[in-house]
This record gives C-alpha cells, structure tokens and sequence, in this order.
C-alpha cells in the first residue's frame, strides 16, 4: 500500500508514544511525490469506517478527496495533486455506526478566523529566521543565575485599535517591544495562541494545538513576531494547556465517533467545572501528539519558553470536584493520575534532550514535591514552578488593613521555609485580577496614597523574594478595574502623575535589580537569602539580605502603616551604609521620607550581628541598602 513517503518507522514511533516530530507527517503537506508536487493529508481515526478531505469544491461532502487506511491502529493518508494552497478543509469522518462528522485537521497549523472552524491548507513558511546570534547567547545563558522578569500578556487586549480591532502580530512587534525594553522586561509572556473558538476562554480551551490563532495574523505573522523580540533581547514565552480541550463539534472531542484523545471512561475524561475534556495519556498516540506539539512551539517557531498550564488538575483526579461529586482513584486508592505524571515527565525529558535552553514552567498549585528536580532522580523535570503559595499568602496579607496585619505576619515568612525547594517564578498574574478577584492596586486597603504606597512596596518585595518574577500586564499602571478581557488596557491613565509614577516606579526597580546581581544569581540557593530579623510581627517588619558573589543587599520592608524616625537594623560589618532604592522617592509618587546621607555603623549589637546602623523608615515602604566599599587612600607622597 502507498505511504506517499511515510515510514514503517515514523508510525512505529507514532504509536509507541514517542514521535515528536509527528507533525512533519501528520496533518497537510505539501510534498513532492515521485516527482509530482501535491498535498498528503494524513490522520489518526482508528474507529473511522471511511474518511474524506470536505472543502468548498465538493460541497462539503468529501467527494474525489478519500483516504485509505495505512496501517491496522487507524492511520489514514492520501496524496491529492490537484489540491491548492490555502484551500479550507476538515476531515468528513464516517463512524462506526454510520454518521458523518466534519472535523478540524488536529494537525493543521492554520484556521479560518473564527467563527468559522475550517483548517486552511499552507504551503511552507516564506519567513527567514534572524535570530542566530540570539539563540547561540540563549544556549550560553545560565538562567537560574540570570534575572528573569517576565512580563504576562494577553495579545487581543494590550492595546487595541480605536475601532476595537485586534493589533496584528506584527503590529504588536512594533508597539511592545520598545516597552518592554523601557520597562526592563527580560521575557513577555502570551496567554495560549493556539487556536480557539470563543474569545472570553483567553485561550485555554483549545481546538487547533498546531493552529496560531489566525485572529492577530498568519503562522509567519508570529514568526516576525518572535524574531522582532529575539532582535531585542526578549524571550517569548506562551501558556500551553496539555491537560484538557475544548467540547466543540469540530474539534478533538470524539474525533472518529469515538472518544479518542480523551479517556474512555466519563468519569475521568470530563472537566465539569470547566467543561472541557481531559487528554488520555495512556494512548501513545496523545502522547505524541502533545508532546510533537510542545517541540513545534519550541522548535519550530523559535519559543524560548513553556508555560504549562493546570499542572495540578492534571494530577489529581479530584482537585476540583466538591463533595457531592463521585471520586476516582488509581489501582493504589489515590486520587492521582499516574498516567499524567510519567507524561509530564516524558514530555520535560523530550524537551530537555531536545531543546536544553528552552524553560519548561510549572503552574502547580499544591505541594507535589520535586517539580523542578530531574526527572532521573525522581522529579518532574521543570525548569521552574510558578509559587502559587507565596502568591496566595502575600495577597491574603496585603489584602488585610495594616492595623490586622501583625497577627498574620506567618503569611509572610511561610514562604522562607519552602523557598528554596524547587526552582520558583513568583507570579502576580492575570488570574489575580479577574472575576470580582479586584486588580492588584483596589486589593489595597487605605486611601490612595496608601493604596499606591503599598503596591509599590509589594512589588519592592517581589522583587527581594527569592525567585524570578512575573507581572501581568496592567499591574504597572495602577488600575482600579480589573482586567477588561474584551477591552485594550487603560492606558489613559498615565495622564495622570500617580500612575505615571507607578510605571516609572515599575521600571526603575527592575533597572535595579538588573545592575544587582544579589537580587537573581542566587535566587534558587539558600545561599543567597539570609534572615535578619523574621520576627518583627508587632511592627509589621521584615529585615533580610540577598546576596551573590560579587555583592549584599540588606532588604528592610515596611508593611505597617507607620513612619519610624530611629530604626535600627544590625549588620555584620562596621561601615558606612547607603540606602541605594526606597520605594517611596518623590518620583515614585512616594512621600520622600528617604535616607539621603550615608548611614555610620556603630558598635550596638542587634538582630545577632555585632553592629548596627540607625535610619528612617516611611510607612508601606521598601528599602535597599548596601554597604559602601572601602576606598583607597591616595599616596601623595609619591
């Protein structure tokens, strides 16, 4: 039987669950065949009975366009010389039991713009990479050592134009790439755009895992993309969701009649509460599937990271179910899908081998150990873990009224017992500031020039913390709503001075931690976090260092609402401090109250450490002091 070039191999590897590249076959291509140029189309239906190309020429009906079946576990292919470039197609798949369904090609990596659902036949990229320099510094980067502040972006509402319309890839290059780099971001990070139909899913319900959301442009669209922030500096990260998809017709859900990329069995393949479909990881054909799918984001269009989203659902079978839901378990009793755990670790060791400098991120939300430990040594194999538990605490304290707050000081320093146990990003991302949740700055108690001075002492704070960080879009300009999904961001409000200075603010501190080298090197090592005074419930105090090879930074951060004009902090050495940032400078919309001499150490024991300095601390307000080196003295004596 023809293959039309399709190897015993490739569909060996196909159904072990280990061909990672199984979109160079499966799916629409333009080949050469024999020396005849034409279209292979090529499809996995083990429970289809007859399977045709539907397109605009034939009425939707398949007819002149059929598929033969390859092999016995349900590959169907065919060659169609005749076929054309950007044609629109589905699969007409008969079932089993003789009805005909129209499906979108899982494969395809382009769609119609919704509402309509049809794949688009695309002859091969035009677009000529330029970002060999960038990707020969990329495989050169130690990341765990380098500042990483990640800016989270959803692309239809950034900026939009005046009629409503959506930034076209290329529009949104030219636009937020000189703000990213005003704002001293390192990676910009985009809400799934993969395709999908219904726009207030953001993303994450999708129906076109190969398909670029045609809604901002074409495939090479985001290529220009992509290659325009290499050109910059900027790594390009994107959500990815290999734990569920979407119910539409046209999409994965019963593909061949059948359920087939989701689980047999109802009481594990259905997400109720999100009303999505879970993937079957115990069918290697999903296997490859998602994880050929990850390489091609990675690989093939250049990504520098993936951000896996709902890592815990993924997990436990349960985590979202209520009481009165029926519970699964495994064959050991627990509610873990094992299944889902050696995918997640095959998927990070594919990509490893693969793609060594491209960051494979975590959202877990529990404590499952070991996110980011190889997987050799019994971990998962991330690269980093969102820290949803700091993200949870230092919300639910900020959230108090000051005067509450030294009851709840444990939300605080929680998070230095765990620091340290997995490689952390630290995100204050858009599921903070949506559905009735409030944006970060109206989750400040206290007038306005309290709410700002605490929002900007807890991005001083974050950005002390140990671990990389992660700011959705927005957070820098100080909106009292929360994110608009079908609105552009509120940019008129930097015409007013206290959100202009908070974006100052934003980007000043992370110019700051860009030239300190004690705020990232050592951001996953006890080593570079060292406890002053943890305990200072009663004042609302935390005082701490960061430090790395070259330098230390002593952290003090005022979470009351209290001005103290004589505080003293301990330190190791004697010397002359400098207070080198304070959250609350003029420029930043702050009061001023800063410490603008250098401070003398004198021989007063405290916090521990033989000496101390003696400063001012403003309410709400983080502080960064470093010790003044030792200058020599000039010999002029010759």
């Amino acid at each position: 039987m023809d293959m039309y070039g399709i190897t015993e191999e490739q569909l060996y590897l196909f159904h072990e669950g280990t061909f990672y590249h199984s979109h160079h076959v499966f799916g629409c291509h333009h080949i050469t065949y024999k020396g005849k140029k034409g279209w292979r189309f090529t499809v996995w239906a083990p429970h289809a009975e007859k399977i045709h190309i539907a397109c605009e020429d034939n009425a939707w009906t398949g007819e002149g366009f059929e598929l033969h079946r390859i092999d016995d576990l349900g590959v169907w292919t065919g060659f169609f010389p005749e076929w054309k470039a950007q044609a629109t197609y589905k699969y007409s798949i008969t079932a089993e039991e003789g009805s005909v369904l129209l499906k979108a090609d899982p494969y395809a990596v382009f769609s119609e713009i919704r509402p309509n659902t049809a794949s688009v036949s695309m002859l091969k990229s035009t677009h000529h990479w330029n970002d060999e320099k960038y990707l020969a510094e990329r495989a050169r980067t130690n990341f765990y050592e380098s500042k990483i502040a990640v800016y989270e972006m959803h692309a239809g509402t950034w900026k939009q134009h005046p009629d409503g319309t959506f930034y076209s890839y290329r529009e949104l290059a030219t636009h937020i790439i000189p703000y990213l780099l005003e704002m001293e971001y390192t990676h910009v990070e985009l809400l799934p755009i993969s395709e999908h139909p219904f726009d207030q899913s953001w993303g994450y319900q999708v129906t076109g895992y190969f398909s670029i959301t045609s809604r901002y442009g074409t495939p090479d669209d985001f290529k220009y993309f992509v290659d325009a922030c290499h050109a910059s500096g900027i790594g390009v990260i994107m959500d990815w969701v290999p734990g569920h998809f979407c119910k539409d017709s046209h999409g994965l859900r019963q593909f061949d009649g059948k359920p087939l990329y989701e689980y047999d069995d109802p009481m594990i393949a259905e997400k109720t509460n999100w009303g999505t479909l879970v993937f079957d990881y115990t069918k290697p054909e999903v296997r490859s599937f998602l994880i050929s799918n990850a390489v091609f984001w990675l690989e093939d269009l250049h990504l520098d990271g993936i951000r896996v989203d709902a890592v815990a659902s993924m997990i436990y079978y349960n985590l979202e179910k209520t009481e009165m839901d029926a519970k699964v378990y495994n064959i050991h009793g627990e509610g873990i899908n094992l299944e889902a755990v050696d995918f997640l670790k095959q998927l990070n060791t594919a990509v490893s081998d693969r793609l060594p400098d491209t960051l494979m991120i975590a959202e877990e939300s529990t404590a499952w150990p070991m996110i980011t430990h190889p997987v050799k040594d019994g971990g998962l194999g991330f690269d980093f873990k969102w820290n949803m538990g700091w993200m949870n605490d230092t919300l639910t304290y900020m959230k108090m009224h000051w005067t509450q707050r030294k009851d709840f000081h444990h939300l605080l320093t929680f998070s230095g017992v765990y620091a340290f146990s997995e490689r952390f990003i630290l995100p204050l991302s858009h599921d903070e500031v949506v559905h009735e949740k409030k944006s970060l700055l109206d989750k400040m108690p206290g007038s306005q020039e309290e709410q700002f001075s605490q929002l900007r002492l807890l991005y001083g704070y974050m950005a002390s913390h140990p671990g990389k960080t992660l700011l959705f879009m927005g957070g820098e300009l100080g909106a009292y709503d929360e994110w608009r999904d079908k609105e552009e961001l509120a940019w008129n409000l930097l015409t007013y001075p206290i959100h202009h200075a908070l974006q100052r603010y934003v980007a000043s501190l992370q110019k700051f931690v860009k030239n300190h080298p004690a705020l990232y090197a050592q951001d996953h090592q006890p080593e570079g976090f060292t406890w002053v005074d943890a305990d200072n419930s009663e004042q609302s105090i935390l005082l701490f260092t960061r430090q790395s090879e070259e330098e230390e930074l002593l952290i003090l951060c005022n979470f009351s609402g209290m001005k103290f004009p004589h505080f003293r902090i301990g330190v190791s050495e004697p010397g002359l401090y400098q207070e080198v940032f304070n959250s609350d400078e003029e420029e930043f919309g702050g009061s001023g109250y800063t410490n603008r001499l250098y401070l003398p150490s004198s021989p007063s024991p405290l916090h521990g450490r033989p000496h101390s300095i003696d400063t001012v601390v403003p309410p709400f307000s983080t502080l960064y002091f470093k010790k003044r080196k030792a200058t020599k003295r000039r010999n002029h004596n010759g």
